[in-house]
Parts: structure tokens; sequence; C-alpha cells
């Protein structure tokens, strides 16, 4: 690298070291924050497709946003837009089956991405854990938000979570369909002339994006790969927001090393409204000796914070469905989108700083409880499960 090689630069070079060459330009991002923004805006894109709705989640649970969704899917669907639904067979049992019967009496074609009970029974712990929205191939989303009240309205209470959702228009559409394309062809569907009878979803912006398909695979998929290639290549800042925290041993290792060279590193976490409490006894017991060596950990109060994102160097963002544990690294289908924008890094940042303002540090000197220790312990054994 020169002298004159920027951030961003650095960066993408050293995301396609280990990935290849997954960018595109031209495209546009809307950050979208909280319910009250995603779901109009998702809406919106499902109320206005005329030829093609490609929907696929992990958590589909109930509440009025639950069945505003299946109502929009299934009106598209009698007026003849292609509708495909990828329900996570473990992650969308709460559905009410009477949605997937008006789905599908509409015409819209809806799957389960491996059941629980299936006589492929070691593929039930791989689950898919994306959220991606395809609509006519022009416009698409991806995120942490689930199909649920629990994400409805603005974090203001702890009955409403925070999360962060963006809306993509350019040539990264394709990049998302076919992650989607990906769990269709698992839930026993081939690849048609209609997959691929696509014209190039045309220049939007200015932004350069790149699509990662963290599909799940032996060993650590490409989603750990680049995580780690990042944190090397980061020379002044890191951000990480993520729900549920359990590195790896080679992530909390790289962590450390940019600590070791001066880089700052935030990690913001969910506090006292987690939905998984096991979840926090398992991100304590990671993050601590990361606290010892200098890298600060915040703990969100307010409510359940589901945000995932990683930022670089003021520059450079990995955002998507990706969480920073095992699980996402080594057993789920995911997605992340790889963004080099300032601007968007800096909304990011701004949200961070938000979120930051309303949580609490961990201290170096702060230690789990004996009954916290005892937990972490018991659990070890199964890390690759959280």
């Amino acid at each position: 690298m020169t002298e004159q090689t920027s951030a961003g630069e650095k960066l993408r070079v050293a995301a396609e070291s280990v990935l290849g060459n997954i960018f595109s330009d031209g495209n546009t991002i809307e950050v979208l924050k909280n319910g009250d923004e995603i779901f109009p805006a998702m809406l919106e894109a499902i109320r206005n497709a005329e030829t093609s709705i490609d929907f696929v989640t992990f958590v589909y649970w109930t509440g009025e946003i639950a069945r505003e969704f299946a109502r929009a899917m299934a009106e598209r669907a009698r007026a003849g837009v292609r509708v495909r639904i990828i329900l996570d067979g473990f992650g969308t049992l709460p559905m009410d089956q009477t949605l997937i019967d008006e789905l599908r009496s509409a015409g819209a074609v809806v799957e389960r991405f491996r059941p629980v009970v299936r006589w492929k029974f070691w593929e039930s712990d791989h689950r898919t854990h994306r959220k991606v929205l395809v609509c006519d191939e022009k416009v698409a989303f991806t995120g942490g938000v689930g199909i649920a009240d629990e994400w409805s309205g603005d974090a203001r209470t702890p009955e409403e979570w925070r999360d962060t959702h963006f809306r993509i228009s350019g040539p990264a559409v394709l990049g998302l369909r076919a992650a989607f394309l990906t769990d269709w062809r698992d839930v026993g569907h081939r690849i048609d002339e209609a997959d691929i009878a696509v014209d190039p979803p045309a220049p939007r912006g200015t932004v350069t994006m790149g699509v990662v398909d963290g599909s799940a695979q032996i060993g650590y998929n490409d989603a750990e790969r680049v995580l780690e290639a990042l944190i090397a290549a980061a020379e002044k800042r890191i951000i990480i927001q993520t729900p549920y925290f359990n590195p790896t041993d080679e992530l909390i290792t790289a962590l450390i090393e940019a600590r070791r060279r001066r880089v700052e590193i935030d990690i913001l976490l969910p506090g006292p409204h987690i939905d998984k409490r096991v979840s926090a006894v398992v991100a304590q017991d990671s993050y601590f000796p990361l606290v010892d060596e200098g890298i600060r950990v915040w703990i969100y109060q307010p409510t359940m914070m589901h945000v995932k994102a990683v930022l670089v160097d003021d520059e450079f963002a990995m955002i998507g469905s990706v969480n920073i544990n095992r699980r996402s690294v080594e057993k789920d289908e995911e997605v992340a989108l790889l963004v080099t924008d300032r601007a968007v890094v800096a909304e990011l940042t701004g949200h961070f700083e938000d979120d930051r303002a309303h949580s609490e540090p961990v201290a170096h000197h702060d230690e789990p409880s004996l009954v916290e220790k005892a937990v972490a312990k018991a659990v070890r054994p199964l890390k690759r499960e959280f």
C-alpha cells in the first residue's frame, strides 16, 4: 500500500484478499433506524412490487405487524406478482399458521427452511438467519429486523427493540437476491429461467458495496474471514454493535492485537433486557479478557439492542444479519453488506454514539457473580450453540 492509499481502499483490499472481488459501484443505501422507519419502508416496497417479491427471514412471530406483512404480500400475490417466501423452520415457529394459509391461498409459495423435525436430523441445528427482502430485482432490504411486534416503535420502552435495517438499490441488489436463491435451492427448488433472465439493476448512486454470502459450511464461513481481515487492517478505530457476543478464539486474538497496536475499540452489547439471558453470560465470559486489554465494552440499558454493525476507521462498515458469535460464523446461513462510504459510516457512528449515551461501561474491576461464573463454565462445552 502507498502512503496515499485511503483507509477505505485499504479495507476494501483486505476484504477482497479473503473473498475475491465482490464489490460493485453505483449503489444507494438508506439507513433505517428502528421499526418506525423500517417497517413502513419495507411495506411500501412490497405494496409497489409489480413482478416479484423474494423474502427470507429467520424471525416471523406474532402481532399486528406480522399480520400486516402477510396481508401485503398476499394482496400482491393475488394481483399476479410472483411471491416466494422462505421461513426458517425454527425461528418462525411462533408464526400464526393462518397467515401461512392466507399467503398460500393467495398464490404465494411459502417454504419452511429445514423444519426442526426432519429425517436429516444432523441439519436441524443449521438455520437460515438471513433477513432479505427483494422486490422487482430493483430494491432490497437487509439488516437485523424480524417480523414481530418486538421491533415496532422507536426503542422508547423495553417493549420496543432497538435495531437497524437498510434499503439498497443498484447492482448490489443482485447479490442479496443471490443469497435468497441459495436458500431457495436448499428448500428444494431448482434455479430456473426466471431466476437468471434478470436485467442487471441500473446504477442508482455512488456507493461502493459488496455482498457477503455467509453460507454455513464445515469450518468458518466468509463472514468470519472478512471480520478477521477488517480487524487486521484497522488502523484507528473499530466499533462493534452486536446482540450476541461469542467470538471465535481467533477473533478475540485479532481484537487484542489491534488494541495493542493502539486501535481504539468499542463494543456495545445488550443489557438487562436481552432476550436470551444465557447469551449475556456467554458474552461476559468473552469480553472480560478484552476489557483487561483496554477495549471498551458498553452495556445498553433501555431495551433489547439487536443492531449488527462493525465500523472501521470511519470509512468502512460491515452490516447485515451477522452476529459476532459462533453460530453466525459456523452454523447459520447469513448475509452481510460491506460498505465503503464515509457518509453511511458517519451516520451509523452517530447512532452508536446515541446508543452509548444510554449505556453503562464495563469497568476493569467488574467481575461476574459466582452464579454467572458457574453458568459460563457449564456452557463452555456448548459455546458453538451461542
